[in-house]
């Protein structure tokens, strides 16, 4: 009876390795962008159906991080770095309210088709909206909801626009937000951002290491 145990946990955790890959296959090469949509689409395809061999967000990262690491070589650092590099001039250029990147460019799991995620921090709702259009900056408006904690949830601004060739997504906060960052929907722990100061000395880790690895 033991044994029969250890081996129906050996074949969920095998499950799970093999879905957790197959989904990070999906956003790398597929532009799927929302975890649960690569879990499910990734179980369709394996043709695993119980609901214990489904992978967390966080082994789906952690796949999809090797997967890069593996297949996108050399070039996917430097896709990086050019898009957190676009993400600090956007942020110095928005520094009135208070920017903060995150998501795939900062955690470093950007591929082609991830945009620069920031979020502004405003109590008037219409602020950034008249920044842009000031500038002549034509923007898409969208909405997103975002969790504030366990029991709050927050539907917030979203302004998606183009520059230098890549995508840019603005969530728009309260003043509030830049205190106590909403959770993450990877872990669904306090979301990881970085203000430009610390996305200057990432860019500055960033580029040592690739310095130590051509030497």
């Amino acid at each position: 009876m033991h044994r029969a145990r250890q081996h129906a946990a050996s074949q969920t955790r095998e499950r799970r390795h093999r879905l957790a890959h197959e989904a990070a296959r999906l956003m790398a090469e597929g532009g799927i962008r929302d975890y649960h949509q690569a879990k499910l689409k990734a179980a369709a395809r394996l043709g695993i159906h119980d609901d214990a061999s489904l992978p967390r967000n966080t082994e789906i990262e952690d796949a999809l991080r090797e997967h890069q690491r593996l297949f996108a070589g050399a070039g996917h650092g430097e896709q990086l770095r050019e898009k957190r590099e676009a993400a600090l001039r956007a942020m110095e250029f928005l520094h009135g309210f208070s920017p903060r990147l995150c998501g795939p460019v900062l955690d470093g799991t950007a591929d082609n088709h991830s945009p620069v995620q920031l979020q502004l921090h405003t109590d008037e709702a219409d602020a950034v909206h008249y920044f842009l259009d000031e500038h002549g900056i034509p923007a898409e408006s969208r909405t997103r909801r975002l969790r504030l904690d366990r029991e709050r949830a927050l539907d917030v601004p979203v302004w998606v626009f183009s520059a230098e060739g890549l995508t840019f997504d603005i969530a728009v906060l309260p003043f509030d937000a830049l205190r106590q960052p909403p959770l993450s929907a990877v872990d669904e722990k306090p979301m990881r951002r970085a203000s430009s100061t610390q996305l200057r000395t990432l860019l500055a880790e960033q580029e040592m290491d690739g310095w130590l690895g051509d030497g």
